[in-house]
């Protein structure tokens, strides 16, 4: 490769990382993650769709729905789309574990204001402590209109700057920290808001005074469920009262903004990698993929993306993959272009899912903790992973398509089946080495416990044939990840080569004839 052209690739690589960091510092949870993923959908000129209505859709048209607010599922159809052709989805999710306000927050304990907070998900818990904190999500706020009456709205809140802490234990009054660091989640997580004699001070929980909840079912009133404090900076950040704030979804973030670092520029430092990367390396090829006019001229197919929330606390919610979200998108844009119900059965069994969430680098520190044949690298390109006990959704005719996209494209993809493992690329009629790099498939080692993805689940719920796939990653649930500038542009570009070259290489393929 010349140098030119390396410089070229590094710019581009560049140019994405830095977009990617743009959109998670746009996403310190799952409703701004959405929210943020509207804004850009819009932007490309895709036309959101209700659930609650009928939908009229048009060949050649690009639309995206919401669920919860936390929840996206957006689509381009193509222009030689009939009802029964196939829909090709990534699919990846928009939550990540992190601790989130109880119903009832309020903790006061030797003369500090502390908020309870409660686990979400498998989170690293010991590193969410001594990182300045602070609050975002969402809140239900009663407005009043002009004739008198009262509204009731969803709104996403931020507050910017740090509000609470974690603080550990000094060394001198607990000496066995040098040797374990255990956390009691219940008793040690609890971040400290301010102390209750300079809240006195200031007289802010007096000026308040009462505030009551106008949803409330139990008989408290929020200036005994929440502090006084907490929902005077929230209603002030929100324009309203703290009477009108009705109820909210809050959780604790960090402060700390995703950062391009490393001493090449070669890293992202981030909360929320998992799984925000591979959200927006999906959401960004779809984008790309259907963004000329003739980008859809020829698709005979659906190109889908759908981001669900709740993966990392099983999936089973309204939102989450378990539901029939995406069954739902595929059975309505079927039946919006014909009323035969059989259609979307021979639609589903045309389709494909790309099931994306982050997968474990090789940690150099750990090397014992890895299967000696199967060590994902950083740089490396997508993992593919398998497991014999249906935790991943990947079969070798999965795995065969999506390397084979790559092989066209010349995109790294990590593989093990060859005595040498090279970067190999087999397309057609040639097989081409490439840059010199490893690949390898993933699997964990058999005494080691394996994650879980959405993959088997809409696999199983729907029918589809799905492949698992992610970008490697290190510190995965910690409250700050890394993964590779590299990784995250060949994640894009091969999520993009599957929206433009799935249609052809499908139709080549035959398996149950």
């Amino acid at each position: 490769m010349s140098t030119q052209m390396a410089k070229e690739e590094q710019n581009e690589a560049s140019s994405v990382a830095a977009d990617l960091v743009s959109f998670l510092n746009a996403s310190p949870t799952a409703f701004h993650a959405v929210d943020e993923a509207k804004k850009r959908l819009r932007s490309a000129g895709y036309e959101q769709v209700s659930e609650r209505e009928d939908w009229s859709l048009e060949t050649g048209k690009k639309y995206f729905f919401t669920r919860n607010h936390s929840t996206i599922v957006a689509f381009a159809i193509g222009k030689k789309y009939v009802a029964g052709n196939g829909f090709h989805v990534v699919g990846a999710h928009t939550d990540s574990p992190c601790l989130k306000l109880k119903p009832v927050s309020k903790v006061s304990k030797g003369g500090y204001l502390e908020v309870g907070v409660q686990t979400y998900g498998g989170g690293l818990w010991h590193t969410w402590f001594d990182r300045d904190l602070t609050v975002a999500g969402r809140i239900i706020v009663r407005r009043e209109n002009d004739d008198g009456s009262d509204s009731y709205s969803h709104e996403l809140i931020r507050i910017e700057e740090p509000l609470m802490r974690i603080p550990t234990l000094a060394i001198h009054l607990d000496g066995d920290v040098r040797d374990a660091f255990k956390v009691n989640t219940h008793n040690h997580l609890v971040p400290v808001l301010a102390t209750s004699i300079k809240a006195e001070l200031n007289k802010l929980a007096a000026e308040n005074g009462p505030v009551e909840s106008g949803v409330a079912t139990d008989g408290k009133k929020d200036n005994e469920k929440h502090h006084p404090l907490l929902l005077r900076i929230l209603a002030n950040q929100a324009c309203c009262e703290p009477q009108d704030i009705c109820d909210f979804e809050l959780q604790a973030c960090d402060t700390q903004p995703s950062i391009v670092a490393g001493a090449m520029k070669e890293f992202i430092f981030s909360g929320r990698l998992d799984n925000l990367c591979m959200s927006f390396c999906s959401l960004k090829a779809l984008i790309d993929a259907t963004s000329s006019e003739s980008s859809l001229g020829d698709e005979t197919g659906v190109r889908m993306v759908a981001l669900f929330d709740h993966e990392e606390a099983g999936s089973n919610s309204a939102q989450g993959a378990g539901s029939p979200a995406m069954l739902d998108a595929l059975s309505r844009t079927t039946s919006s272009f014909s009323s035969d119900s059989k259609l979307l059965e021979k639609a589903i069994q045309r389709s494909f899912l790309v099931s994306a969430d982050m997968a474990h680098a090789l940690h150099p520190n750990y090397m014992d903790k890895h299967e000696e044949n199967h060590q994902p690298k950083l740089h490396g390109g997508l993992v593919i992973k398998h497991n014999a006990n249906q935790r991943y959704a990947t079969n070798a005719v999965t795995s065969f398509i999506f390397r084979e996209i790559a092989a066209k494209h010349k995109l790294p993809v990590q593989v093990t089946d060859l005595p040498n493992p090279v970067n190999v690329f087999a397309y057609d009629t040639g097989v081409h080495e490439c840059d010199n790099k490893e690949d390898f498939d993933f699997v964990v080692r058999n005494d080691m416990p394996c994650g879980s993805t959405i993959g088997p689940i809409l696999a199983s719920g729907v029918g589809i044939r799905t492949v698992d796939v992610g970008a490697p990653q290190l510190s995965m649930h910690s409250i700050r990840e890394m993964c590779a500038v590299d990784d995250v542009k060949h994640s894009y570009e091969h999520f993009k080569a599957y929206f433009q070259e799935f249609s052809y290489l499908d139709a080549k393929i035959t398996v149950d004839i």
